[in-house]
């Protein structure tokens, strides 16, 4: 490869700061005639991307954002590697067939001893969504042409509380979405006003096993239940899909008594995000059917151009084999011990958080104990300042805590959503209580004058001395401001 000589030869030998690549911004719209150093293009690339937020501290995302060395090794070794082309690589679709195993045992799929599970590793949710959400299309389809009847208005019933990768399934693929709306101090899909939305023409149930809203896991169980009720009355077989994205790697390990898998006669196909509680970088998830039948043949496509007969059932074609690698790290260097140990840590870490969050006395709490070690909360008085204030404040202090309004029908209540993952320490918690505390000191400092004016302008109310003049009280709120301070800083 020839590259150009530099604008002058001291270049070579001048830092990045000094020579003529750090007098000049580099190219947003047309790519440049000329090349650089890679020391260069590195030193400003590298640079500009320190305007982004530390990712640890971003609250907002469920995603993992640190792994131990020896995957990050693994993953640098395998970057290179085309995953579809499994005949060129068959120790990596090993890897990626025994995750699948791994995963669905763990939702008690019903599969013998040595019998190879049903599933796909996908680029996340979103795309083990649209599969699952496609299966269930297609199955739909194929039992209303074998009766006879029309099969052009299929519908999915849903929680308003759904993440959008459902509308986007809904609107791509041509489906009406039926959505159960949530009220306030309820969340989630109610199982009961889902069921009465059930017609011959729904395609199945989706079911939410940690929201985004709050975390809170839906009641798969009674919505099973429900449901077969319906099913005999009507001879119907609407099926359930749980979207585990969130709480799939964390409901086996914390609550396994909890029946909301495979355990379940209705619940055909689940899906979950490994870069979530799955513990690996952005980029993985999965989707896994319970059985062979859930996912209609018509859909499997084999293709021989790689060197051998090869299913597949994804959305794309090429991607990385890097964080199906690191799942499987994950899976096998942690074991149920270690997955279970971690999952107690976050729920204990976001009940510290939750309980010096209630201290305050600001803050009503909207998120549930048992569920996703999620803490969402707003607040009580919003006459002085609301929780985007908050949002805005607290990234002052280096954190990413959203503020977002519930769904419709519960939309006038605004939310604070602090996400506790794997790498969120009892410090983290305890500093991010320490600056919501002064966050809220600050505030109020700037609603303070308008206070003391209020009380300046009034006249003394009883020249007796029973009520305070204006001084008097403004001189108990200098006080009871200075209480404060302390309080925080000795916190």
């Amino acid at each position: 490869m020839v590259f150009p000589k530099p604008s002058s030869e001291s270049d070579l030998f001048l830092s990045n700061f000094a020579s003529c690549y750090g007098g000049d911004s580099l190219p947003r719209f047309t790519m440049p005639h000329n090349s650089m150093p890679k020391e260069a293009a590195y030193q400003n690339i590298h640079d500009e991307l320190q305007l982004d937020a530390i990712p640890k501290l971003n609250l907002a995302s469920f995603v993992t954002t640190s792994m131990e060395e020896e995957c990050n090794k693994l993953i640098m070794e395998s970057i290179n590697k085309n995953y579809v082309d499994m005949d060129e690589y068959p120790a990596t679709t090993d890897l990626h067939n025994r995750c699948v195993n791994m995963i669905a045992r763990l939702f008690h799929a019903e599969i013998g001893e040595d019998e190879n599970a049903i599933g796909a590793g996908t680029v996340g949710s979103s795309e083990a969504i649209m599969l699952a959400g496609l299966a269930f299309k297609k199955k739909w389809q194929n039992k209303r042409k074998a009766e006879g009847k029309p099969y052009d208005k299929p519908n999915l019933v849903t929680g308003s509380n759904v993440q959008v990768c459902w509308e986007k399934f809904a609107r791509y693929f041509e489906v009406e979405l039926r959505e159960v709306e949530v009220r306030e101090g309820y969340y989630v899909m109610d199982p009961a006003k889902a069921v009465e939305l059930v017609d011959e023409n729904t395609i199945c149930v989706a079911a939410i096993l940690g929201s985004t809203y709050n975390g809170e896991f839906e009641d798969v169980k009674l919505l099973n239940d429900l449901l077969l009720q319906k099913n005999k009355q009507t001879g119907w077989e609407t099926p359930i899909h749980v979207d585990a994205a969130s709480g799939g790697f964390i409901a086996p390990f914390l609550y396994p008594e909890l029946e909301w898998d495979f355990r379940l006669a209705l619940v055909k196909s689940i899906n979950v995000s490994g870069h979530k509680y799955g513990l690996v970088y952005a980029g993985i998830g999965w989707v896994i059917w319970r059985t062979k039948d859930d996912l209609p043949e018509d859909l499997v496509f084999h293709i021989n151009y790689l060197g051998a007969d090869q299913p597949t059932f994804t959305l794309n074609f090429s991607k990385g084999s890097s964080q199906i690698i690191a799942q499987y790290y994950q899976l096998v260097r942690l074991g149920q011990e270690g997955y279970r140990s971690i999952m107690e840590n976050c729920r204990e870490n976001a009940m510290v958080l939750k309980e010096n969050i209630e201290k305050s006395g600001r803050f009503n709490i909207l998120s549930k104990d048992d569920g996703v070690p999620v803490v969402a909360f707003s607040l009580k008085d919003r006459s002085q300042y609301d929780e985007y204030k908050i949002s805005e404040m607290l990234r002052r202090h280096g954190w990413i805590v959203p503020a977002y309004p519930m769904p419709p029908a519960a939309q006038h209540i605004n939310v604070l959503r602090v996400v506790i993952r794997a790498e969120f320490s009892r410090t983290l918690a305890q500093r991010l209580v320490f600056d919501i505390n002064y966050v809220l000191h600050e505030l109020e400092k700037l609603h303070l004058p308008k206070v003391i004016n209020n009380i300046t302008e009034e006249k003394e109310l009883v020249e007796s001395g029973v009520k305070k003049t204006a001084l008097d009280a403004h001189r108990e709120i200098i006080a009871q401001e200075s209480n404060k301070r302390q309080k925080i800083m000795a916190a």
